[in-house]
C-alpha cells in the first residue's frame, strides 16, 4: 500500500483562492486515508506453534489498529479433510470463519483445526480492546504456495508469519515457508522469529 494518491486535478477556474483548494485537497486526502483505514486487513499465518504465537503477540501489539480486520490464515496438509464441503473449498480456500465459530470446538473440529487457549484468549482480547474484526481462512495444500495465494485472494494489506529457526540442512530439505512467502508474497511481510532464537 503506497503513501500516496494519484488522481486527476482539472484546472479550477479562476475564481476558486489558492486557500480553498488547499483546504479541499486536505479533506480529500483525510477521507481517502480514513476509508483505507477501515479497509485495512492485516494477515497472521497461523499452524498454532509457539513461533505462531510469538507473531500473532507481535501483530497485535505493533501492528493491528482499532478497526482492522485480523486474517488468521491456517493451511492444513492435503487430504486432511473430511469428503464433502471440504473439497469445494480446496482451490479456493474456506469461506471467512468468525472468532466466535472458530472460538467453538464443535465447528473447529469441521474444518480440522484444533486453536487453542492461549491462541484464542490472544484473538478475543484484540477483539474486544480494538474493535478488530477477527476471522480465519483455511486453506489445504503447501504452505508456501497457499500463504501466497491468500495474500493476494483476500487480500490482505500485510502479513505477519513466524519464522521456525531451522537449521541449513533441514531448511535446505523443508524449504522455508517465511523465505519463500517474503520473496514471493505480494503484500508487505514481516517475519517474526521464536523466542529460542
Amino acid at each position: 500500500m503506497s503513501g500516496f494518491h494519484i488522481c486527476a486535478v482539472r484546472q479550477p477556474p479562476q475564481h476558486y483562492s489558492t486557500a480553498l483548494l488547499d483546504r479541499l485537497r486536505i479533506e480529500r486526502g483525510r477521507r481517502s486515508e480514513q476509508s483505507m483505514a477501515a479497509d485495512r486487513r492485516v494477515g497472521v499465518a497461523m499452524d498454532f506453534s509457539p513461533c505462531c504465537k510469538v507473531a500473532l503477540r507481535w501483530a497485535v501489539e505493533n501492528v493491528v489498529r482499532d478497526g482492522d480486520h485480523l486474517i488468521v490464515v491456517n493451511v492444513q496438509k492435503e487430504g486432511s479433510y473430511e469428503e464433502g464441503e471440504m473439497q469445494l473449498w480446496e482451490t479456493t480456500g474456506s469461506p471467512f470463519i468468525p472468532l466466535t465459530d472458530f472460538s467453538d470446538p464443535g465447528i473447529a473440529k469441521k474444518y480440522g483445526v484444533k486453536p487453542d487457549a492461549e491462541t484464542l484468549d490472544i484473538l478475543n482480547t484484540i477483539a474486544r480492546q480494538k474493535e478488530v474484526v477477527v476471522l480465519m481462512k483455511i486453506y489445504w495444500g503447501d504452505a508456501r504456495e497457499k500463504i501466497c495465494e491468500a495474500i493476494d485472494s483476500i487480500p490482505l494489506s500485510c502479513l505477519i508469519i513466524g519464522n521456525r529457526g531451522h537449521g541449513g540442512i533441514k531448511r535446505l530439505l523443508l524449504g522455508s515457508v517465511s523465505n519463500h512467502v517474503v520473496n514471493n508474497g505480494t503484500c508487505p511481510v514481516t517475519v517474526v522469529k521464536g523466542v529460542d532464537h
